[in-house]
């Protein structure tokens, strides 16, 4: 069959909720129509409104709707010359007459006779049409069947209507007590967060009332504390103006008196009052004239009323056995954060003496690990220029014995007098020491007089002085007031590692590609990769295969760089590998260093907000790692 003769084949609408009776008719009619198919009455309806058919047939049987029903609605669109055809396993006479006067133009009976049935539509669409006698008496039948099934439809939604509204009330009633839960539980938890976060009484109280008050919508709130001798409880904290006032006014309630709180404190049991104007041991507070309910809540710890906390709300019986439950656990949590409270500032005094204490014996480590340190740095010194004023003698009094017989015209004669004048001026007898020298013998003169010794004794000084004056970087340096900015790390490292003129191809630099620039302060940040490059160097001394990698890249902390300097030397012995954080300790022995650069690098990396730790094993190179903040 071509697409043309598809085209050119008349359009048959079925509308039947039964699966299998729709695909016998689709196979039935399958190359003599375009079969249109509709499991429900609304979707057939959509469908022939749609598609226009030439033909349609409707089960009378279908659910919601009878097949009456759509077709007087088919009618209503449907050209008149459009056959509608019931096809239907009831057959019973009066549906057959019912169907054809609400404007069916036939009546086929279910199972199909599939010899016939395409026949029989063929008829249908060629005219044909089955009459009805007496169709007014029928149509108004169905009028009365329509009336009564819309009577019953109104009566059932009517019922619905009732059953929605008091379930919507249920509904509502249920929404808001679980919202007021909600409201209690997110109070809970904020009062919860201060007591863990706030360890001031002075924050802490005035934060809770505020809380209790705007979260259940109270009229007042207020927190008693009871003096040392449990004879007052004085108020701590108030809610709004009136808590203010009575705060400025230093107000109180006796314990066990003629009022709640006290009441609440001497028996350490809540207490209630629906409607205040019954109750016998109440307060009457002209600072709160619309209180109509109260409830006092005693704060306790173990087998100590610490105070009470008082709600009050202008409306009576205002407390849900919920607000009463949630108060009574924030009481509980406040007492646990005021018992630690008095704890705290019982032990402070003990704390700050043991902490002066300690400050004064660390500082005393400290200074004398620094003196001795420096020290033992300048002890060469002395020594060194004891010597070198020795030499220098010893030069002296050699050339003043030569000068004795050399030009006195020589230019530099006068000068050379000058200098021999000036050392007798200062006690040197150069004369005398040049006649000891005379009769010393050649060998042991050669060691007296000898630039070499002069040199090394000047390098000596020279070394200890450059060493103590190394201590001045590594102690200002994390000091030094930080100048933060955004830069990028790459090119900051990379120059400061050509500056340090190590051998070409030693260091690796390696970056990831999304590298964000860092923030923080660059001649900082440059010390930290100074001193972890240089260590790694001078670890690896005298190895021919000595290298550095130096890489960085996105930590997995947000806001994060992860920077590493690794090496492939020694590594560092695990009984070291804390030590090495310490002020003056160094491993280099007598190869220098001050044994600050470490804890330089950590005291500037812990500044900047990152952190600095080091992954080393014997034998297999040291780590470390430095995570910096990054623009995010």
């Amino acid at each position: 069959m071509s697409p043309n003769d598809v085209k050119s084949l008349p359009q048959l609408l079925y509308v039947d909720d039964n699966r299998e009776a729709r695909s016998l008719v689709r196979r039935v009619l399958a190359g003599q129509y375009i079969v249109l198919e509709a499991g429900d009455p609304l979707s057939g309806i959509e469908l022939a409104r749609d598609t226009r058919p030439d033909m349609v047939l409707l089960d009378i049987n279908l659910p919601n709707m009878t097949g009456v029903d759509v077709a007087i609605r088919l009618r209503s669109f449907l050209p008149a010359s459009t056959p509608i055809v019931a096809l239907t396993s009831d057959i019973h006479p009066d549906m057959r007459d019912r169907a054809l006067a609400a404007g069916f133009t036939g009546f086929l009976s279910k199972p199909v006779e599939i010899d016939t049935f395409e026949e029989e539509l063929r008829a249908f669409m060629g005219g044909k049409r089955e009459l009805l006698q007496n169709p007014e008496r029928h149509l108004r039948e169905y009028q009365n069947e329509v009336v009564e099934r819309l009577e019953n439809r109104v009566r059932e939604l009517s019922n619905t209507l009732s059953r929605n509204d008091y379930l919507q009330k249920q509904n509502q009633a249920m929404i808001d007590t679980l919202l007021r839960r909600q409201k209690l539980l997110e109070a809970g938890a904020r009062v919860s967060h201060s007591i863990t976060s706030i360890l001031e009484l002075s924050n802490l109280l005035p934060q809770m009332v505020n809380t209790i008050v705007e979260s259940f919508g109270f009229y007042y709130a207020g927190i008693f504390l009871v003096d040392e001798k449990n004879e007052w409880a004085y108020l701590r904290a108030g809610y709004g103006d009136a808590g203010k006032a009575m705060l400025a006014e230093g107000h109180k309630l006796q314990v066990g008196g003629n009022s709640m709180i006290g009441t609440c404190i001497q028996h350490n049991e809540a207490r209630i009052a629906l409607d205040v104007g019954e109750e016998r041991a109440h307060f009457k507070n002209p600072h709160l004239p619309q209180t109509r309910s109260e409830m006092a809540l005693p704060l306790y710890f173990g087998e100590r009323v610490l105070g009470a906390v008082t709600v009050q709300s202008v409306e009576e019986r205002a407390f849900s056995q919920d607000d009463i439950t949630t108060l009574q656990t924030m009481a509980d949590h406040l007492a646990v954060a005021v018992h630690n409270a008095y704890t705290l500032n019982a032990l402070k005094g003990a704390h700050s003496e043991l902490l002066r204490s300690k400050t004064f014996e660390a500082i005393a480590t400290a200074t004398g690990e620094a003196i001795h340190w420096v020290g033992n740095k300048a002890a060469p010194v002395p020594g060194s220029a004891r010597r070198v004023r020795e030499d220098l003698i010893n030069l002296l009094s050699v050339f003043q014995a030569l000068t004795a017989q050399a030009d006195t015209q020589h230019p530099l004669f006068a000068l050379a007098q000058n200098l021999f004048e000036e050392a007798e001026e200062k006690g040197i007898h150069l004369s005398a020491q040049a006649q000891t020298l005379a009769a010393k013998p050649a060998r042991q003169l050669a060691a007296l007089v000898s630039l070499e010794s002069i040199f090394e004794d000047l390098q000596i000084i020279e070394n200890s002085a450059r060493t103590i004056l190394s201590i001045k970087e590594d102690l200002i340096g994390p000091a030094r007031q930080r100048k933060t900015e955004a830069f990028a790390l790459p090119p900051e490292v990379t120059r400061l590692v050509e500056d340090m003129a190590l051998p070409k191809g030693a260091v690796t630099l390696t970056w990831a590609k999304d590298l964000p620039p860092v923030l923080g302060d660059s001649r900082q940040v440059d010390q930290i990769f100074n001193n972890l490059i240089k260590n790694a160097w001078e670890a690896m001394a005298g190895r021919t295969d000595a290298h550095i990698w130096v890489s960085a890249e996105k930590d997995s902390l947000p806001g994060m760089v992860r920077a590493c300097v690794r090496d492939n030397g020694p590594g560092i012995p695990p009984d070291l590998q804390e030590k090495i954080w310490v002020s003056f300790f160094t491993t280099k022995g007598g190869r220098g260093g001050t044994g600050l650069g470490l804890s330089a690098c950590m005291e500037i990396a812990h500044q900047h907000g990152g952190k600095i730790w080091l992954e080393s094993e014997p034998g297999k190179g040291a780590a470390f790692y430095v995570t910096l903040p990054c623009e995010i």
